[in-house]
């Protein structure tokens, strides 16, 4: 006996990696997330009425209380990979870098989920 305990799997691991690119705000504006400024040429209203248009029901709009943005335009179908809880922080902690009251912000979110099971011979 070496002394060392044995491991026993609970279930499946599960990882997220998350892959975020933010780059200018350009048209056609629809991405995975769009970040809307504080001082932005464009509001969160105006961005509604945008995504609707061009996209309906895909896009779901949140109000936030942050210093440089006023509103995150989220893919739907994004929030079904990492909930938004989790997404949101990530994002604004990268934009809030670059970003400024004045801006939009288009984001590219690529989420790879891994799943590794182990399986007993």
């Amino acid at each position: 006996m070496t002394g060392k305990a044995s491991v026993v799997s609970q279930g499946p691991m599960r990882k997220a990696d998350v892959f975020i690119r933010l780059s200018e705000f350009e048209i056609p504006p629809m991405q995975d997330v769009l970040l809307v400024g504080r001082k932005a040429p464009i509001g969160p209203e105006a961005v509604r009425r945008m995504v609707e248009a061009l996209s309906p029901e895909q896009y779901k709009i949140v109000h936030i209380n942050h210093d440089v943005f006023e509103a995150v335009v989220f893919k739907k179908s994004l929030l079904k990979f990492l909930p938004e809880e989790k997404l949101l922080p990530i994002i604004l902690e990268e934009a809030e870098r670059i970003a400024m009251e004045s801006t939009v912000v288009k984001v590219q979110v690529n989420i790879v989920i891994q799943v590794n099971r182990a399986v007993d011979l």
